[in-house]
């Protein structure tokens, strides 16, 4: 006949060995950026102020329960109560800013006085939801490794264009005087944006400067296509060349 199994607590009691003791709660990790929490249980029974924010921040996986605020909360004492927690040192949670009912911004930090504290994480609780805010050097990070990533793409994007495009190289002049057997692409597109681009650096130029005026008594020479129509209107009309043969009228006949 199977027994029903009996609880870890009788089992102790029964005989002489004690119970092991529950685990302790481990303290939540540094890194937790990829993860976000909301209870809309709560917050369709509790209103979002500043007296109710760290109740509602307890429950997260981001509250750490060996904090000073915690101690507080034991002892019926408000765990944001800044006159209690400056006579404490450890880990303790402040309240920094506050836009109720949308935005609460929780600092974690570690106070060694009154007077000496160290921030060390930063949270904040947007419309009911908590996320833990990235730190700077990895917001730095990010930015740089996006616009170095942008970056790279231009100039393969470039190098693209200007394959297809085709160039001159100066060390290969001899190599490319020869026949080549295929055709070089061209991109009419890229061309006329180029064209375009020209066209609009020389509107926004000045327009070139006239040519500085001759010196006094300075003439300047003529070529010789210049002068021909000039000769022929000062030379006087000349009759045209006569036919001796042709034109000397009617032969005469001697007389005897």
């Amino acid at each position: 006949m199977a027994t029903p199994p009996v609880a870890p607590s009788q089992a102790a009691a029964g005989g002489n060995f004690e119970a092991p003791p529950p685990p302790a709660m481990q303290p939540p990790g540094t890194d937790m950026t990829g993860i976000c929490f909301r209870d809309q249980l709560w917050l369709n029974t509790y209103p979002l102020d500043r007296n109710l924010i760290f109740d509602y921040f307890a429950l997260s996986p981001f509250y750490d329960w060996t904090c000073n605020n915690e101690k507080l909360r034991m002892q019926s004492i408000h765990p944001l109560d800044i006159s209690q927690l400056s006579k404490m040192t450890g880990i303790e949670y402040m309240l920094s800013e506050v836009m109720e009912p949308h935005l609460f911004i929780i600092r974690k930090q570690k106070r060694d006085s009154a007077e000496k504290v160290t921030p060390m994480l930063a949270y904040y609780i947007l419309d009911g939801s908590i996320y833990q805010a990235p730190q700077l050097c990895n917001v730095f990070a990010a930015r740089v490794g996006r616009a170095l990533y942008y970056i790279s793409k231009a100039f393969t994007t470039a190098a693209s264009k200007l394959e297809k495009i085709g160039y001159v190289d100066t060390e290969n002049e001899s190599e490319a005087s020869e026949p080549k057997g295929g055709k070089e692409t061209i991109d009419f597109k890229e061309v006329k944006r180029v064209d375009h681009i020209l066209a609009s650096l020389q509107r926004k130029l000045p327009p070139a400067p006239p040519p500085p005026p001759f010196p006094d008594g300075f003439v300047p020479p003529t070529t010789e296509a210049e002068k021909e129509p000039e000769n022929q209107q000062t030379a006087e009309p000349q009759p045209p060349a006569v036919d001796p043969i042709i034109d000397q009228g009617p032969a005469k006949r001697m007389k005897f």
